[in-house]
């Protein structure tokens, strides 16, 4: 969709680093899916941990802490719909303050000299990443809440329950909670992209090296930090 709204304006070299910002985005989201590697991500050690606190949870007769847990999700996941929707505000402040940002970005040295028409095209491309942010945050917070219902009808311990309806009770909540929690990591994912594409603003160049700066954050955090270590260790 971004392509189909500014590649008419974009010169060769433009569209080349957009295309690489692309395949980065999206080959980093297949990749923590499991869809390449069959090395465990970071996000995916933590879908085995999710697992487990709601199994543990299924055996305690007082769930003060896992609602707090779920408190805390939900309170996260609503700050970066916030922070998404006023960003994207921001985008559409800049539409209106084009001219005097133009004038900023003519005096940056070794970038092309912005043209009206590319750079409104680039803001809009910036405001549909943050739209897309806003609502994968959006519906991860109603996912999050749709988690707290179904872990308030898992039945207590100690209650007289059917042990295949407590399994069946149990994996919905877990369910759930996995699917909530992806969708939130996406609208994470959009934002720290966000960030690289605003390299694009100074050109082609420095948005592939932003992407790629981007992207090799991510993929460090995911496989190659001391938090994946952390569960790692005890996987």
């Amino acid at each position: 969709m971004l392509l189909t709204m500014i590649g008419d304006s974009l010169s060769a070299p433009d569209l080349a680093a957009f295309a690489f910002f692309v395949v980065a985005w999206v080959g980093h989201a297949l990749t923590t899916a499991g869809h390449v590697f069959s090395r465990p991500c970071l996000s995916q050690l933590m879908n085995a941990q999710r697992e487990a606190w709601l199994r543990t949870m299924a055996g305690r007769e007082m769930r003060m802490v896992d609602t707090g847990i779920m408190t805390g999700l939900q309170q996260g996941t609503a700050f970066f719909a916030s922070s998404s929707l006023i960003a994207l505000g921001g985008c559409f402040a800049l539409l209106q303050s084009s001219d005097a940002v133009l004038a900023v970005l003519a005096d940056v040295p070794y970038s092309p000299e912005p043209t009206r028409a590319l750079f409104e095209d680039k803001v809009l491309g910036l405001a549909v990443i943050l739209a897309y942010a806003f609502f994968k945050f959006g519906w991860a917070y109603r996912l999050f809440n749709y988690c707290s219902i179904l872990i308030g009808a898992v039945p207590q311990a100690g209650d007289a329950v059917d042990p295949d309806e407590l399994e069946r009770s149990v994996s919905r909540a877990i369910g759930m909670n996995v699917v909530a929690g992806g969708h939130f990591n996406a609208g994470l994912r959009a934002m720290f992209f966000s960030i690289g594409y605003l390299g694009w603003f100074l050109g082609p160049i420095a948005l592939a090296a932003t992407t790629l700066f981007i992207l090799t954050v991510l993929v460090r955090r995911q496989y190659f930090s001391r938090a994946r270590e952390a569960l790692a260790a005890q996987a």
